[in-house]
């Protein structure tokens, strides 16, 4: 058989082995896996990685209506130059994405623009209950409450609106966790002690541990009394991990997301980096740094995410507690998490896991997030031979940063495909095809 287009002499990372081979494509979906074969196209990767882009379950592209920081065309164009082949993109823009019809306008926004694969997120609101019951299944990749004040001004503090939702919410629940009242004390006492510009390590005070372990453990109960499907997003600290089992993913019903730069920055680089590792939940110590990778290994933490959140440079530059909390990630987060196999702290097949196949799962997405016959091919080859200077590289998000600056990864992202079609390779964009919605098996 001759397929359109073979990756030629790769070591094909999935499902926990890693064999060489060839993995080829044909219509936009992979047709083979393993062996020699021959295509129309070929392209030999002589020995790199060839693995399933990366789904990543947490970003904010910014648009409708923040699209001066960033937009779906120039965040999905980010997205793939760094592997990422689908994303779910959040709910606080303006307007915010809290019902039916705005879901649709997201869809057709992104059908339009978006190079990578896309889902979106319903947001949850105190007065938006019968919105999520009645949410489109297959519209919404699940349902995000704010359950700790960040940006977009969606905090959801109804005790009676928070059992309404677990008690009745047809997706999954993706929550961030962090205790407000705690959250505003602490800030209260360093604006005394400080002003407007406290050093930047007691950012990770002020968003405590205690106020993170406050809201995730209010989470679990209402999941657990209720039996919803609850996902908590960006843990940063070793005290939330015992409310997480470890296991196989498909026999949880309560999981748990964590965030590549809580896997590589502890609080010592805010004396460094300021402002810009600033993010909600806080970059902690290296006991919670190491306590999450731990995690990963353990699999009592199921899903690598970004949660990309760019803000301009002139935002960032304001004094620390003025400025906006997010960073710009998707276009490095791979090589960035890649040193961490690199380091041997975790196995490459876990990491494939962990962003690639657990999202896909988690989320039910169809036909996606596997190096299977049959499903749609979506891959990213990474070269493990090969630097990533962050200085030397260019920058596709809109705010033009990076926090990464200054680093050089030890891995590439060098071509990445998209249903079958060759978007990126070695630094230029091949193609400019829209990616596809995700289609989700419920």
């Amino acid at each position: 058989m001759t397929h359109s287009f073979v990756l030629k002499n790769g070591t094909i990372v999935n499902e926990q082995t890693s064999i060489e081979g060839d993995l080829a494509m044909t219509d936009g979906r992979i047709s083979q896996v393993g062996g020699t074969a021959t295509g129309l196209q070929e392209l030999d990767v002589n020995g790199a990685w060839i693995l399933p882009g990366m789904i990543d379950d947490q970003v904010h592209f910014r648009e409708p209506g923040l699209e001066y920081k960033a937009t779906i065309a120039t965040e999905s164009r980010a997205a793939l130059a760094g592997g990422i082949t689908s994303y779910m993109e959040m709910p606080n823009c303006n307007p915010q994405t809290i019902n039916n019809t705005r879901l649709l306008e997201k869809h057709d926004r992104a059908a339009a623009r978006s190079l990578a694969n896309y889902g979106f997120y319903l947001g949850a609101t105190n007065d938006n209950l019968e919105d999520i019951k009645s949410v489109d299944r297959f519209m919404a990749c699940g349902v995000k409450v704010f359950m700790g004040a960040s940006t977009g001004n969606m905090l959801v503090d109804d005790p009676a609106t928070l059992e309404g939702i677990f008690a009745s919410c047809p997706l999954l629940i993706a929550t961030h966790c962090e205790h407000t009242p705690t959250i505003q004390e602490n800030e209260e006492e360093a604006r005394k002690l400080h002003g407007s510009n406290p050093p930047p390590e007691l950012h990770a005070e002020i968003r405590s541990a205690e106020a993170c372990l406050r809201s995730s453990t209010m989470a679990v109960d209402l999941a657990k009394r209720f039996g919803s499907r609850l996902h908590v997003l960006h843990l940063t600290t070793e005290v939330e991990l015992d409310l997480f089992q470890p296991g196989p993913l498909e026999s949880k019903r309560i999981t748990g997301e964590v965030c590549i730069h809580h896997l590589y920055f502890d609080d010592s680089w805010y004396a460094r980096k300021g402002a810009d590792i600033k993010c909600n939940p806080a970059i902690k110590r290296p006991e919670d740094q190491r306590a999450l990778q731990q995690a990963l290994v353990d699999d009592r933490v199921d899903v690598i995410a970004t949660d990309h959140a760019p803000h301009t440079r002139s935002e960032k530059d304001q004094d620390f507690l003025d400025a906006p909390a997010g960073l710009p990630l998707v276009e490095f987060a791979l090589p960035c998490l890649l040193e961490l196999v690199k380091s041997g702290t975790l196995s490459l097949e876990t990491a494939v896991a962990k962003t690639s196949h657990a999202p896909a799962t988690l989320f039910n997405v169809k036909e996606r997030g596997f190096l299977r016959e049959g499903y749609w091919a979506d891959i990213a080859v990474v070269d493990p031979n090969l630097d990533t200077d962050i200085d030397k590289t260019e920058i596709r998000s809109k705010c033009g940063w990076s926090p990464f600056s200054g680093l050089t990864f030890s891995t590439r992202v060098t071509d990445t495909f998209v249903n079958g079609v060759h978007m990126y390779s070695n630094g230029r964009f091949q193609s400019e095809q829209c990616g596809q919605a995700l289609e989700y098996d419920r």
